[in-house]
């Protein structure tokens, strides 16, 4: 393959990307999909029904990718995610911070993105402040502290750490892709079900969010893995997945999407910095979230309220980029992307997350609580 279809290739790559995360932030827009929100809901008022509606977006995304396992497409040790190393700690660590953070900040990265295509511009400061934060826990200050820490603090397994690898490490068998299908179906089969069992699952607002969120999770990954992966790079002669920022096949995820898109405005005339998938994801969401909002005249500008809900609002979006880096993703990057292939170290972050939430959401109805006594 000459190096001009490789780069007529990526733009590929990179469109279908766009359009497709268009599509999340549009029905994002319409359905109010938010994770964070769906932890608030059953917190605050103990209503499940965005929750059942993420899980039906995270058992479409797991069965989804397995599918595709299976049917040889792709492989989950193609990914960031299902490597042999279980960084238990960085997700643990970073997604109590990241959920505490996306709790502060009024949602999470794909929810602020999608707040700010509706013309939030908390949701601006937010996103500069996070990517902000983001790239200084991949690259500087805060890197040098997470890579001490609890980077150092991981587990090697003898197998990639995705269940159906390590299933069959246990079972001594080479039958992966069969292991993926069946445990896929399963796992995500049983998320399905226990979204569908109760009334408020199968509102077509729940279904529309549920199945379309967790349909373009899976359907950025067979672009990126099918359709953009390269067996042999002409130019490396290495195995390559073209347009994503790891050189590994990938999925939506918007935390160091956001950092590496600040990096690429910041050296935009350094010829060696390219717009990666990542990058591509973030203006589709915003700009399939603009598209509704103006349709549905839900387009309103809105700015902070006052001092208090600015500090609160910042300190979310640092603790955002930290936890969301160190974790190694977001409610969507973790959440569903990883999520999806059964990996160890994203059942973690996940749990952290949602933990990390339910603590926020703790501490601020305590801090409402002995405000409105001292008053």
């Amino acid at each position: 393959m000459m190096s001009t279809t490789v780069q007529e290739l990526t733009w590929q790559v990179l469109g279908a990307v766009f359009l497709l995360s268009a599509l999340l932030g549009a029905v994002g827009q319409r359905t109010h999909f938010c994770t964070m929100g769906a932890v608030a809901d059953i917190v605050n008022m103990g209503d499940w029904s965005r929750m059942r509606m993420w899980a039906m977006a995270a058992g479409v995304a797991i069965v989804g990718f397995n599918t595709l396992v299976a049917l040889g497409w792709v492989r989950a040790d193609q990914s960031m995610y299902a490597g042999r190393v279980w960084q238990w700690a960085s997700a643990l660590v970073g997604g109590m911070l990241f959920g505490f953070g996306m709790v502060l900040a009024s949602g999470c990265a794909s929810k602020t993105l999608i707040r700010l295509g509706a013309g939030n511009l908390k949701a601006l400061v937010v996103l500069l402040v996070m990517g902000l934060s983001a790239w200084a826990t991949l690259r500087g200050i805060t890197a040098v502290l997470r890579v001490a820490t609890v980077d150092a603090w991981a587990w090697t397994l003898p197998a990639s750490q995705d269940l159906p690898h390590l299933w069959a490490y246990v079972l001594k068998t080479d039958a992966v892709r069969w292991l993926a299908g069946g445990l896929g179906l399963i796992v995500g089969g049983g998320l399905l079900m226990w979204s569908l069992a109760h009334e408020e699952g199968r509102t077509s607002e729940s279904l529309l969010g549920g199945l379309a969120t967790g349909g373009v999770i899976v359907a950025v990954w067979y672009v990126s893995g099918v359709w953009g992966h390269l067996i042999e790079h002409p130019e490396t002669l290495l195995e390559d997945f073209v347009g994503t920022g790891t050189h590994r096949m990938e999925s939506l995820s918007f935390v160091s999407s956001v950092a590496a898109t600040l990096e690429w405005l910041v050296f935009f005339s350094d010829s060696n910095r390219h717009v990666n998938l990542g990058m591509a994801s973030g203006v589709g969401v915003v700009v399939g979230s603009a598209i509704v909002a103006w349709q549905t005249h839900r387009f309103s500008w809105e700015g902070f309220r006052d001092l208090e809900d600015l500090r609160r609002h910042l300190l979310g979006a640092v603790l955002m980029g930290m936890g969301g880096v160190t974790a190694m993703g977001c409610t969507i990057g973790q959440g569903l992307s990883g999520l999806s292939t059964l990996s160890l170290t994203s059942l973690v972050a996940v749990v952290a997350i949602m933990a990390g939430a339910v603590a926020a959401l703790r501490y601020t109805a305590w801090r409402l609580e002995r405000a409105m006594a001292g008053s």
